[in-house]
């Protein structure tokens, strides 16, 4: 790798970390089909998206969840009434001001989401393993760089 361009080596992260978000999504939408409280509960990969964020973020406005999944506000409110009917959201108003609509996730939904977090924690521990101590550490080390860069990242925005 240290010989390929940066763009290259840009290229390789993104479609490398594309491709494992993808499958823990699919791993997600498995595992919910599997142990729902309702069976017929059918998932997008958008949806699960969206669950997810919520279920790392609490409470979030329309207008932050929208803007964590990179979507329009309208877009987002569609999908938030469509996890609502299959009981996975809820669509609240807030505490400290009525005026503006909050999205958490049901309590009927949390032993679900907890069950795939369990089922997702269960695939990295045999990843961990079959990868070995020394790949593991420079993984960790790597993505804790990372994470102080995005971090340091999100400061830097936030002040602006």
């Amino acid at each position: 790798m240290a010989t390929e361009s940066l763009s290259d080596q840009a290229r390789f992260i993104f479609t490398t970390g594309r491709w494992i978000h993808e499958e823990i999504l699919k791993i997600q939408s498995r595992h919910l089909a599997r142990q729902a409280v309702s069976p017929n509960i059918e998932l997008s990969l958008a949806q699960l998206n969206a669950i997810g964020v919520v279920r790392c973020q609490g409470p979030l406005s329309m207008g932050a969840l929208a803007e964590q999944l990179g979507i329009s506000a309208p877009s987002a409110s569609a999908m938030v009434d469509r996890l609502k009917e299959k009981g996975l959201l809820l669509r609240e108003h807030s505490t400290e001001d009525r005026r503006k609509v909050v999205v958490r996730i049901s309590p009927e939904a949390v032993k679900d989401i907890e069950a795939v977090e369990a089922g997702l924690l269960e695939l990295f521990e045999d990843l961990v393993k079959k990868l070995g101590p020394e790949t593991t550490d420079q993984w960790c080390r790597v993505l804790a760089t990372i994470q102080k860069v995005l971090l340091g990242e999100a400061k830097t925005i936030q002040n602006e």
